[in-house]
């Protein structure tokens, strides 16, 4: 592994463009890492970039000793703490630079040693255009920047995209959907929703990450004395361990992190927020669908991601709205089987939790910098025009697949309805998956939801949890086990089935509380049983028609619900049965829903929720499965 791969994740399979061999700099010890780099780099630790307002950003510049001429330059902008004489910054810098290239890394305002108050994303639309003018302008810049990261290295670049700056000339986003606002059928507002359902994630994440209460240097400092000081201080604070699954169930939702002793900050901010509608949402970093698109583009993501449904939305949003024509016919993406940004993990015999997924190398690095090499040093051969547009990993089949669209161009529709004899709970039931629609008076499957017993997380998409739930392909069994999970399966397939695209549920409800959640989960069962998580979706009932209109639930009455859409590609292979799975809780991956009708988040009382999901005539509840035919 080299310097990316390490910390981005990647791998070594075949490449589909040629680019130099990386040095495997992760052999390499901490001292023989700064050794080299001193010889290979010149270096600049902590400048303060100017932006409009006069807030400094620190800056770290490393740039190849003795270089002649203008450099093109990578710009790898963060929330972390990553300017502080690390290591595996030093590991990045020293790949860019032994590459050709300046690398600059810079915090995000109010990180750390730049000055200013901190905001979710970094202000990408004035922060980070005035740093790529500032690079721009630098003797020993050649006015073009490449932007690259991953996660929140990576959210901040999307926005930044859609203004289009002269001298931002490719970018490599990896795992980047919380820099997503609205984009087609996804309105997850940076992931803080799925279906109007909060996500747990932000209270853990955004404890670690904001900190109002941070210590600063003061300013007017000269760069060498910043410089020094960093060498001894990381100005990084350190907050009490916190048992998550406990602090977890703590309600109201609102004062998770108040009860903790935290003061009021983002959190609270965006917590306060009515819904994935408020047009607050608006305000910020997030990047939404009616902009346009300024910038070439290789995007790496990953099936069991926090985000992979929006992710690819903004794939196709990129290429398709031409704001910017060349920038519109030069995005690429590549989907991999792994978790949030580990990449590195790629390789052979790959497993994704309980399943076996085979040899899932590819060569991250190579294509990381065969595009950067095309676009901004001009090397045409670098990267091929001819190079697929996707790249994706077949799960299943357990192979990396092409396609010039997404979803693959012939993808046909398998429609399965959810049919039982009113006993689809649970493993035991009768609940089954069938091509025919029900007949009229076929009875709705019944189940009890009680929040203070909500249904466990085991595996699919998450992230950044602090351990409440470890994302990966795992057995269902467990789950399906539960009296309040529908459970319906088809016979055993008698030839390959390859599902690749955006999977489509269609549920037909009703209940006894004014608003609860159904929640929708795809899977594949071996022939042994082993029940293996594709993916899960899930939608808050009272936003059925929109997030804008918000409507209880009548006692009894039937409702059309359309959850976003799974995204996934998965062949199921002969003997392997589909099945999907229905209930209403889904914890601790999203807040439980405590069937009030009220506003959720802040309240403490509980309503237990009896649930139907109906099946015939006009009411049939089903599932759309984008088929590849070969």
């Amino acid at each position: 592994m080299n310097a990316i791969t390490k910390l981005l994740g990647a791998a070594a399979a075949v490449s589909l463009a040629s680019a130099a061999p990386a040095q495997d700099y992760a052999k390499y010890s901490d001292a023989a890492i700064e050794r080299e780099l001193a010889q290979k780099a010149s270096v600049e630790m902590i400048a303060m970039v100017p932006m409009r307002d006069g807030v400094g950003l620190a800056t770290n510049i490393y740039r190849p000793a003795n270089a002649r001429g203008p450099l093109p330059t990578i710009l790898w902008k963060t929330p972390y703490n990553e300017l502080a004489y690390k290591t595996a910054t030093s590991r990045r810098a020293l790949e860019a630079v032994k590459r050709g290239y300046a690398f600059v890394v810079q915090s995000e305002r109010g990180r750390y040693f730049s000055e200013g108050k901190y905001e979710i994303l970094g202000l990408p639309q004035t922060d980070g255009y005035d740093t790529l003018t500032w690079i721009a302008k630098q003797p020993w810049s050649n006015g073009k920047v490449g932007t690259l990261g991953c996660s929140s290295s990576a959210e901040w670049q999307l926005a930044l995209a859609g203004m289009n700056h002269p001298a931002h000339a490719a970018m490599v986003p990896m795992a980047s959907g919380a820099g997503i606002g609205k984009v087609g059928p996804f309105e997850e507002q940076g992931n803080w929703y799925t279906g109007g359902v909060p996500r747990t994630l932000f209270h853990v994440w955004l404890y670690g990450v904001d900190n109002p209460l941070r210590a600063e240097l003061p300013r007017g400092l000269d760069q060498p004395t910043r410089a020094r000081i960093a060498r001894y201080n990381d100005l990084d604070a350190k907050k009490p361990e916190v048992s998550w699954p406990t602090q977890i169930k703590h309600l109201p939702y609102a004062d998770l992190l108040k009860d903790l002793g935290e003061p009021p900050a983002t959190f609270e901010q965006l917590t306060a927020r009515k819904g994935p509608a408020d047009p607050a949402w608006r305000t910020g970093g997030l990047y939404h669908d009616d902009k346009g698109w300024g910038v070439p583009a290789l995007w790496f993501n990953s099936w069991y991601d926090v985000s992979i449904g929006p992710n690819m939305a903004l794939f196709n949003h990129a290429r398709a709205v031409k704001s910017d024509a060349e920038a519109s016919a030069n995005q690429y993406v590549v989907v991999a089987p792994n978790t949030h940004c580990a990449f590195a993990r790629l390789g052979p015999n790959f497993t994704s939790g309980d399943r076996d997924l085979g040899d899932a190398s590819f060569d991250v690095d190579g294509q990381v910098y065969a595009f950067f090499d095309r676009w901004l040093k001009g090397e045409r051969q670098a990267f091929l025009a001819t190079t697929p547009a996707v790249r994706y990993y077949n799960m299943g089949a357990n192979r990396w697949d092409k396609a010039t669209q997404w979803p693959p161009a012939g993808v046909t529709t398998m429609r399965l309805y959810l049919r039982s004899g009113g006993r689809a709970n649970g493993l035991s039931g009768d609940g089954r998956l069938d091509a025919v629609a029900p007949p009229a008076g076929e009875a709705a499957d019944r189940f009890t939801y009680d929040p203070a017993n909500p249904v466990q997380t085991i595996g699919g998409g998450d992230c950044c949890n602090g351990g409440l739930v470890t994302a990966g392909a795992f057995d269902q069994r467990v789950i399906e086990a539960r009296d309040d999970v529908l459970v319906y399966t088809s016979d055993a397939l008698t030839q390959p089935t390859d599902v690749t695209g955006f999977v489509q549920a269609v549920l037909n409800v009703s209940s006894d509380a004014l608003d609860t959640d159904f929640a929708v989960k795809l899977v594949d069962v071996a022939p042994d049983g082993t029940a293996y998580i594709l993916g899960d979706t899930i939608l808050r009932a009272r936003y059925r028609d929109g997030f804008a209109r918000p409507t209880m639930m009548a006692k009894g009455q039937v409702y059309t619900l359309k959850p976003t859409p799974i995204t996934t590609s998965n062949t199921f292979l002969p003997g392997h049965r589909i099945r999907v799975e229905v209930t209403s809780s889904n914890f601790p991956k999203f807040v439980r829903n405590l069937n009030t009708g009220g506003d959720n988040e802040r309240e403490t009382r509980m309503v237990v929720a009896h649930n139907q999901v109906h099946h015939a005539g006009d009411a049939a509840s089903y599932i759309d499965l984008p088929v590849v035919r070969r």
